[in-house]
């Protein structure tokens, strides 16, 4: 069995009368990616700058790889890698420059070379970091986190504004990087990447962890696979349609109406019934399959991107 490459118990951060992390309690296990997700101000980057050392807790205790950061300094930095969601280079430095500075900081790991290779910037080794699109930026910032060859890596939402591609591109990389037998911490906003990426997540909200498991036993915390999401010219019976075959629980969500239901196909031509003999006008009706969003929304009534 593995051993725990993360451990937290009790952990708070205060900044003035905010509490950005409330007694949080977590575990990752060495040879997974582990997901965090929430909202923005959920405590998210707050609780994973703890793990990285940038910042000391006011209350509670942290092991990262068996080890604590007022005792094992510079042994963890050997051990980790870091990237944030926006890194600031300098401009006029080279991709290769870059890596070889960032190299230096390590007693051991990879060459130059195979740092540029794992992340496909063999082409641009010799360009200037400010010519550099925003993919290739954020593959230069994951470069410098793996130059070290580490035995963790953490990524703060390592995506974000990226477009389709690149993002994939990311994704290949951690995906590598896992196989063999690395730890990652991720946070991240989008779902598909935590669903796509992670073995087990936790969801914060207000520095607390509010459920964690692996994306699938979540989202069948829902009760069923499929969410209906409609809109009417005006306000149907919700009893009528929580009532419908198939439909396992309904919430609204400004003037959408959402099912969660287990037979999608059973679900919509009964709702179309339904809306039909009350005289209720659709205008939008879409389906789509359960999501770790749809379980954030269930437990908080509010969207991982809300602020």
């Amino acid at each position: 069995m593995n051993g725990i490459a993360l451990r937290c118990t009790g952990l708070v951060k205060r900044y003035d009368r905010v509490v950005a992390v409330d007694g949080l309690d977590l575990e990752v296990v060495a040879g997974e990616c582990f997901g965090l997700l929430g909202p923005n101000g959920a405590g998210k980057t707050t609780t994973v700058e703890i793990f990285e050392g940038l910042l000391v807790p006011n209350a509670g205790t942290v092991e990262v790889l068996g080890r604590q950061w007022g005792h094992d300094g510079h042994t963890l930095q050997q051990q980790i890698g870091i990237a944030l969601q926006e890194t600031q280079f300098a401009d006029k430095l080279t991709v290769r420059e870059t890596i070889t500075l960032f190299r230096s900081f390590y007693d051991r790991g990879l060459s130059v070379h195979e740092a540029l290779a794992i992340v496909q910037l063999e082409e641009k080794a010799d360009v200037w970091v400010r010519k550099l699109s925003g993919g290739q930026r954020q593959r230069l910032s994951v470069a410098c986190a793996l130059v070290g060859d580490p035995e963790l890596l953490f990524l703060d939402e390592p995506t974000t504004g990226l477009d389709p591609q690149s993002r994939r591109q990311i994704w290949e990389v951690i995906s590598e990087y896992r196989s063999r037998g690395r730890t990652v911490l991720l946070t991240t906003h989008y779902m598909e990447e935590a669903q796509r990426l992670c073995d087990r997540v936790a969801i914060v909200d207000r520095g607390r962890v509010i459920a964690l498991g692996t994306p699938a036993e979540l989202i069948a915390t829902l009760g069923a696979e499929h969410v209906i999401e409609f809109e009417a010219e005006s306000v149907p019976d919700g009893d009528v349609l929580a009532a419908l075959p198939g439909v396992a629980d309904l919430r609204r969500d400004g003037d959408a109406v959402l099912l969660t239901a287990k037979e999608v196909h059973r679900a919509v031509p009964a709702l179309l019934a339904a809306l039909a003999a009350q005289q209720v006008a659709l205008t939008r009706l879409v389906t789509h399959h359960a999501t770790l969003e749809d379980v954030f929304v269930a437990l908080t009534g509010r969207h991982l991107r809300d602020g």
